[in-house]
């Protein structure tokens, strides 16, 4: 392990981002630091109120406000505008739901003021986390945007389900350069249990979809196979038990599993947002000349489904291609 020998100062103007930042000084992140949090659906409420449970100064926004009471009345501070949120923010965190929404939060538009967003309101020196699931091109631009303003940033989206939020114990996947990660890790060890520093600025979106590939085609190949098993006069219990004990199992299964023979599907992990990142796993594939025969399959299957839909259902409902 190599140590960190800079030394420590607080976050503000006048700190170094970008080339030649590793041998600037280190950014001190902990209790009471000033932190922002844009983005509070099922995994960013969560992830809000153990920043605030760890002593962290809390300021959120979300398009719609009313899902930041439960954070407000915690003692979070509700701003009026991502920029605004942005500008009080040592570290700032967004977890939105895909690509537009996260470049209106950055850039204008999608519900703040046009031609306004949280990226020029960033000070110098502060760090800025992105915890939504989006292509890794949208995060090198990011990364690129930032590198100019002197912020320093990650792409750091997570797994873990809104369980994992809950508890503390999401599993991040980052991008970006190692000592920003390090000055990071305060604000991480509050909300994950693990984190994976996977290569420069895209690389942890890069992993997160290529992840959230293999748990929908997890899913689909278990909603197919019961399907086959139901079909042939046989009880669905009877393939996960044997599922459970062989080569085939998959923890997917003991959270799914049973959503699949209920035939209930309460959104967890909505299938509108996993049908997105199929989509944009898909376009990151064709960029790079990869064909995914099994992808493309299962995701004419959820599209279907989501067309179908008029709930917002967890991504198990792929079941309902079958089981209407």
């Amino acid at each position: 392990m190599t140590l960190d020998t800079r030394p420590e100062t607080n976050i503000g103007p006048g700190v170094k981002i970008g080339p030649g930042a590793n041998l600037g000084p280190t950014r001190r992140i902990g209790p009471g630091s000033k932190v922002g949090l844009i983005g509070l659906g099922l995994m960013g409420r969560p992830m809000g109120l153990n920043l605030l449970k760890a002593g962290y100064s809390l300021t959120v926004w979300n398009r719609t406000a009313s899902r930041a009471e439960s954070l407000v009345a915690a003692g979070a501070k509700l701003a009026n505008s991502p920029e605004e949120v942005a500008g009080l923010s040592d570290a700032l965190i967004t977890i939105v739901s895909d690509p537009p929404a996260l470049e209106g939060v950055l850039w204008g538009g999608s519900g703040s003021r046009q031609g306004a967003g949280a990226l020029g309101s960033l000070r110098p020196g502060s760090i800025y986390m992105d915890s939504s699931t989006v292509s890794p091109a949208l995060a090198r631009t990011i990364a690129a945007a930032c590198t100019e303003r002197q912020i320093a940033f990650l792409d750091a989206p997570v797994t873990g389900g809104t369980w994992g939020a809950e508890k503390g114990e999401l599993v991040f996947m980052v991008g970006g350069d190692a000592h920003v990660l390090k000055d990071a890790e305060p604000l991480l060890s509050v909300m994950g249990k693990r984190w994976f520093h996977l290569g420069p600025n895209g690389a942890g979106q890069t992993i997160k979809l290529a992840m959230n590939l293999i748990l929908a085609l997890q899913v689909d190949a278990l909603a197919e196979a019961l399907a086959l098993v139901t079909a042939a006069g046989l009880q669905g219990e009877k393939l996960v038990e044997v599922l459970q004990s062989s080569m085939a199992r998959a923890a997917v299964l003991d959270v799914k599993a049973p959503l699949l023979l209920k035939g209930e599907y309460p959104p967890s992990f909505p299938l509108r947002l996993m049908h997105k990142d199929m989509g944009l796993a898909l376009e990151l594939a064709k960029e790079a000349g990869v064909a995914l025969p099994a992808a493309t399959a299962a995701y004419a299957t959820y599209s279907a489904v989501k067309a179908a839909s008029k709930q917002d259902l967890d991504y198990a409902a792929v079941m309902k291609f079958w089981k209407p």
